[in-house]
């Protein structure tokens, strides 16, 4: 990278801020208030101060003196991390799965109780209790499929819906210092 981290290292603390700025500054302090870093107080005189900064000196001044975030306690080592996204087709596929093989077992008790089968092999007084099991075991496996499904295109909707990624305070330095996107991904050499 070319250009300095910090805005305030290369005059860019003269630099206008940006509404993108001024929420991104607004979220930070949110956090400081979640972890007790500020009273509510605080919090409301600061918030009003961001969407009123003009500069990027100004929005560094309302967070300069709060501690930064404690970092996240890493994951137990015997543990894998949980997956970011559950795949509830192949969820609900297994669920239902699992419901129809029951209903199959209590379909072929059903038809070793019947009462007009050969008499002694399953007492007739299971036919109905396996019948009941095995419909309750379609029900449930059809239940499952369609929570599968519409917990799938929830997901698919919400993924379209996705913020815009947010700047970081280290990308802040390099808005105007004459270097373009192409220089700091390695993309334009």
């Amino acid at each position: 990278m070319t250009g300095p981290q910090d805005p305030a290292a290369a005059g860019g603390d003269r630099l206008r801020a940006g509404r993108a700025d001024r929420e991104q500054v607004i979220e930070a302090l949110k956090n400081a208030f979640v972890h007790g870093r500020l009273t509510k107080d605080e919090l409301d005189a600061r918030a009003g101060q961001a969407l009123a900064a003009w500069t990027y000196a100004d929005l560094a001044a309302l967070t300069a003196d709060i501690p930064p975030a404690p970092a996240p306690a890493p994951a137990a080592p015997g543990r894998p991390a949980a997956p970011a996204r559950r795949r509830p087709l192949a969820r609900a596929a297994a669920g239902s799965g699992g419901c129809l093989v029951i209903a199959f077992a209590a379909m072929q008790v059903h038809r070793l109780a019947d009462p007009g089968n050969i008499p002694g092999t399953l007492p007739g007084s299971l036919a109905l209790p396996s019948f009941l099991v095995a419909l309750t075991a379609v029900l449930a496996a059809l239940f499952i499929v369609i929570y599968g499904v519409g917990t799938a295109v929830e997901q698919r909707h919400s993924r379209r819906q996705l913020p815009a990624r947010r700047r970081a305070w280290s990308d802040l330095g390099q808005i105007g210092t004459g270097t373009s996107a192409t220089e700091h991904t390695g993309a334009g050499a």
